[in-house]
């Protein structure tokens, strides 16, 4: 009920029971206008809201998978343990691929003996074919271990290349903590801009219709109406 409605009422110019015939009947109304409208969306459930460029209302609720500092931080956290494991695979190859040049070189140095062998004994024996024989497996032997070679070396240089690349996730991860800085920055200076000298559970509530409003109409409810008449029934 306006408060119209209300003086019409306390000058006589109104039936009570008219006046509740016709708030029921706008609350019945109301009631169906609320069950369409509480239709389920997805825009609208916690649940299932999906963030999208396309929709600017309603705003994303501030569940924990929306929550931009709280998201940024998962990601920043996230990024340096992987980027940590990542650097420890990366450490173990080059060892391995240590480890093999080392071997190689090894097996290099038996290589060279054995064919300083077999020369000396091919000049000594030149009638026995696998003194020869043994010479040229040997030489062979030498030019695949230094591909061999080559292939590691080449491998380590690639991961090299890798660390250094690697280098760039830390400067991205620091370029994330300076965007959460600045935003938390901002929510400080905005929390502080709004902030006042009065508790917010000591303020006065807000009024429920004000002159000029209209999107609050039923103002006085029949209860509030009635308690209001009985109060000047017993003066």
């Amino acid at each position: 009920m306006t408060q119209e409605e209300l003086d019409a009422l306390m000058n006589g110019d109104m039936d009570l029971d008219e006046t509740q015939e016709e708030g029921e009947s706008f609350t019945d109304m109301e009631s169906l206008d609320e069950e369409v409208d509480e239709t389920p969306t997805n825009e609208m459930d916690p649940d299932n809201y999906r963030v999208s460029a396309s929709h600017s209302w309603p705003p994303p609720p501030p569940t924990d998978e929306n929550k931009m500092v709280h998201q940024l931080d998962d990601v920043t956290k996230e990024s340096e343990q992987k980027a940590s494991q990542i650097f420890d695979l990366i450490e173990e190859i080059s060892n391995e691929l240590g480890d093999g040049e080392k071997q190689i070189k090894a097996l290099n140095t038996i290589l060279k003996s054995n064919i300083e062998l077999f020369e000396t004994l091919s000049l000594k024996f030149p009638h026995v074919e696998a003194f020869q024989t043994q010479l040229e497996h040997n030489k062979e032997g030498l030019v695949k271990t230094g591909t061999i070679m080559d292939i590691l070396q080449n491998g380590g240089d690639t991961i090299m290349n890798v660390m250094d690349i690697m280098q760039y996730q830390d400067i991205h991860r620091q370029k994330i903590e300076r965007v959460i800085n600045v935003m938390r920055a901002l929510s400080n200076y905005m929390n502080h801009l709004f902030s006042g000298k009065i508790d917010d559970t000591k303020r006065v509530s807000s009024a429920t219709h004000l002159p000029g409003d209209t999107s609050t109409e039923d103002v006085v409810s029949s209860d509030d109406i009635e308690a209001l008449l009985a109060s000047f029934g017993k003066k």
